[in-house]
């Protein structure tokens, strides 16, 4: 029976009754859904088993937590650059064909990929153990927005090439026109719904705007012109089949140099916004607690450093089974603070939905049948946001534009990054070793930055 208290929201340790329980938990799961599987087609990951270790990072993370921080794991953008240049810097031309012409990464460099994601976990661990020992401000010293903000941006722009091939089509034909059609639509509605939509409807412009590309792909199909996709049950690798259900396939890490040099050092991107986030629920948190009449046992801002560990240690299991690095979602917070509900009991419920879901195999293949005009048009429209959010991030911190040691390092990550991409393919010659662009710019700019930090006054 729902009480008037209950109408001002649920707290963490609050557990809706069940038939809500499951209306707000699929909800959570309609939300992470759409940049989770994004991230899967567009790195190469297996969809499935990409969602499943979803379901199962965030079921981790409550644990290790306590069952104190409501918090969803998805899989992150911050990572598509690196993964990507890693692909082609340790696949064969035929592994490279493969994954192009059917949109998976084949399984061996996928299990490398795994192997600099979960040593990125321990990145994530070392800045919660730094907290804990040295407290929250030590983050903002070592890893200040005159870095990560730079650092986000060209992890966005160094994949506006990506996006732009994904989008247009080079065939002069009608099936080019057709497919830059669909693009601008899915790109143009998206943008529209994200603008313009509230509430629930608010949170997912990104599946509505796959939807109205599918829409307008599916009328030139029946115009004789088809975009869509096809996907065997060969290529979707599951270990076992029981009807229309799978169990999604699992890989094991490999070892390469070149996703420990290149994925590795990405974590850092993701330490701001997962610090960011954790601010952002306790002010939430605390607003319902009082609306409520009610006192939080602890603070969830005090439990920054247990959220970083989390984080790192959810990495290394997504990455031990085969699912791309991940971070705590904004879209999850997002919905939280609408509904007011903050119910841990409803995000474990929604981690166990997203693996189930997982296992359903005619929606993984209608997922793969999503024309890539479509994926296009989104990528457009994230991978801008991302480097949109590098600024974001150094307006809101205020970052002093004015001063040279700022200047110095903002110009060394954009240029080392976006240099990088565009000179050397992604892969800067350094010493004998190929060191991916966004990586290297972000340790050189985190070195540049500790140089001209000795001596200065606080």
């Amino acid at each position: 029976m729902t009480t008037k208290k209950d109408s001002y929201g649920y707290l963490p340790e609050e557990r809706p009754e069940t038939g809500k329980l499951l209306v707000y938990a699929l909800q959570q799961v309609i939300v992470m859904f759409p940049a989770t599987i994004t991230v899967a087609l567009i790195t190469g990951f297996q969809v499935s088993t990409t969602i499943f270790a979803s379901g199962l990072a965030t079921l981790c993370f409550i644990m290790i937590t306590g069952k104190r921080i409501p918090l969803y794991y998805g899989s992150s953008f911050a990572y598509l650059s690196a993964v990507s240049a890693m692909a082609m810097a340790e696949g064969t031309a035929d592994q490279i064909a493969a994954w192009q012409a059917t949109g998976i990464l084949p399984a061996e460099l996928i299990s490398k990929a795994q192997f600099g994601i979960i040593m990125s976990g321990f990145v994530s661990i070392a800045a919660g153990l730094l907290v804990r020992k040295f407290g929250k401000d030590t983050i903002e010293k070592i890893l200040p927005a005159s870095i990560t903000g730079p650092v986000s941006m060209i992890i966005g722009l160094t994949l506006a090439g990506n996006a732009l091939g994904d989008a247009v089509s080079a065939d002069r034909s009608t099936v080019g026109t057709a497919w830059l059609i669909v693009s601008l639509v899915t790109l143009l509605s998206t943008i529209f719904f994200s603008k313009y939509l509230k509430g629930f409807l608010g949170q997912i412009p990104l599946l509505l705007g796959a939807a109205c590309g599918c829409i307008v792909a599916a009328l030139f199909y029946a115009g004789g012109i088809n975009l869509f996709r096809t996907i065997s049950d060969e290529s979707l690798n599951s270990l076992a089949s029981f009807g229309p259900f799978a169990v999604p396939a699992f890989t094991f890490p490999k070892f390469s140099l070149n996703a420990l040099v290149g994925i590795m050092p990405i974590a850092i991107a993701t330490i701001p916004e997962s610090t960011a986030h954790m601010y952002q629920l306790d002010i939430y948190v605390n607003d319902v607690a009082r609306k409520k009449g009610k006192k939080m046992n602890y603070s969830l801002i005090d439990l920054l450093d247990i959220n970083l560990i989390g984080d790192g240690l959810c990495d290394m299991v997504a990455g031990v089974i085969g699912g791309p690095a991940g971070t705590n979602y904004g879209e999850n917070i997002s919905t939280m603070a609408i509904t007011k509900v903050f119910s841990v009991p409803v995000l474990m419920a929604a981690s166990v939905i997203a693996m189930i879901v997982a296992c359903f195999t005619p929606l993984i293949k209608a997922i793969y049948g999503i024309p890539l005009a479509v994926i296009g048009g989104l990528e457009v429209y994230l991978f801008g946001a991302i480097a949109a959010q590098g600024i974001a991030i150094m307006i809101d911190k205020k970052v002093d534009m004015f001063s040279s040691k700022n200047i110095a390092v903002i110009a060394v990550i954009m240029v080392i990054g976006l240099g990088g991409q565009y000179a050397f393919g992604g892969n800067i010659p350094f010493f004998g070793m190929n060191i991916p662009c966004v990586a290297g710019a972000s340790v050189f700019g985190i070195l540049l930055n500790a140089l001209l930090s000795i001596g200065e006054k606080k």
